[in-house]
């Protein structure tokens, strides 16, 4: 089996000593084999970033391919609430019902220029989404008048679910053209959510013998990838599939077995290009890492920062060699420090699950995915008719 890793074992411990070795500002003595005068420049490079975003939803709004500062700026007010609600009491309500009657504001003065952003196939949705917001929005300033912190959570991704549905109908066509040479494979063009339901060998805590991963599939950065796993799904390939490894850092599950090891197509592994989209570039970069670029210190648009984060798995030396092989990041302080993430640019991400991640901390070797299925934006999967 393929790893996120290629050595069994031994490179996951590599990985902790290196990102121990980064919280302390040294990676001298890391392990040789990890090479870490090469990890250097990338993670003091990003040792001095401020917190990165955490929310697998909001890394998911932030990365779609829009550009309007009025609905950006509704987004922000309302996901600054979670930092706001840290605030001990009753004091935190202040600022965050300073925050809701901001986005309210924005909402209704520039009500003209977001609609006016709406792709044209999309405006319907778009001002249906406008409304529910507006009406969420109304209902929140009511709970805070009646000071009921316990609700403001609820309410808060309430109102950014209908932000994101805003924002999704911003989104015109596909914004790039996938370099021709990846005709022959399946592309994404657009998002899909996947379901996977998931049944363990035995109970775990709280009795708990299986459940739900929602999971939501970004081909807007990650159309090849993304569009290989979504194939994937619908062929029914992950369907009775066991998780093949759970370490504490990463579930992984898609390898079929010898002699591929990947999925096969008339006897010939499908290998799938490394692709990772930068943040603020208009396509992605293929082929090569942006270590290899030497862009170790630039940010993807979908970094592994949230628990969940899914991406394919491939040889350790071998950008290019992925197939069907999925990893799912098990977020922790050592593996991925704030600021030395030392994951990005280096795995293609494509993916996040958004629901059932405390179904991904229980899972271990042998558990099976009984049905993987797609159940949204299926019909954005381009499939060639020869794979």
């Amino acid at each position: 089996m393929d790893a996120p890793w290629q050595q069994e074992g031994g490179w996951g411990e590599v990985l902790r000593s290196c990102a121990l070795s980064v919280a302390a500002v040294t990676l001298v003595s890391a392990p040789l084999s990890f090479a870490p005068q090469e990890l250097m420049p990338r993670a003091e490079a990003l040792l001095t970033a401020g917190d990165p975003v955490k929310n697998a939803r909001a890394l998911l709004r932030y990365a779609l391919p829009i550009e309007n500062k009025s609905v950006r700026t509704i987004q922000t007010e309302l996901e600054g609430i979670s930092e706001q609600l840290r605030i001990p009491g009753s004091k935190a309500l202040g600022p965050v019902s300073k925050a809701v009657r901001k986005a309210h504001s924005v909402l209704a003065n520039d009500r003209t220029k977001i609609i006016a952003a709406f792709a044209p196939d999309k405006k319907d949705k778009g001002l249906a989404a406008m409304a529910r917001l507006d009406k969420s929005l109304d209902e929140f300033v009511v709970l805070l008048d009646e000071k009921d912190k316990q609700e403001v959570p609820i309410k808060q991704q309430e109102a950014l679910g209908y932000v994101g549905a805003v924002e999704e109908a911003m989104v015109k066509g596909f914004p790039y053209e996938v370099p021709q040479q990846y005709a022959s494979l399946p592309q994404l063009k657009g998002r899909a959510t996947v379901e996977m339901q998931i049944k363990l060998k035995e109970a775990r805590q709280e009795g708990v013998t299986g459940g739900l991963l929602k999971i939501v599939v970004d081909g807007y950065n990650a159309p090849v990838t993304g569009g290989n796993f979504v194939d994937l799904v619908q062929r029914g390939f992950y369907n009775n599939m066991e998780i093949q490894r759970a370490d504490g850092f990463v579930v992984q599950t898609g390898d079929p077995g010898p002699p591929d090891n990947g999925f096969a197509v008339n006897g010939q592994v499908r290998r799938i290009p490394f692709e990772v989209m930068v943040r603020g570039d208009k396509a992605p970069v293929y082929e090569e890492t942006l270590e290899d670029l030497g862009r170790f210190n630039e940010q993807p648009a979908l970094p592994f920062n949230a628990y969940g984060t899914m991406a394919l798995a491939r040889g350790e030396f071998e950008a290019n060699s992925g197939s069907s092989q999925v990893f799912w990041l098990l977020k922790e302080s050592e593996l991925t420090p704030s600021g030395a993430n030392l994951l990005d640019g280096r795995y293609a991400v494509f993916g996040y699950v958004v629901e059932g991640q405390e179904l991904l901390q229980q899972l271990q070797v042998g558990d099976l995915i009984e049905s993987a299925k797609v159940v949204d934006g299926g019909q954005f999967l381009q499939s060639p008719f020869d794979n």
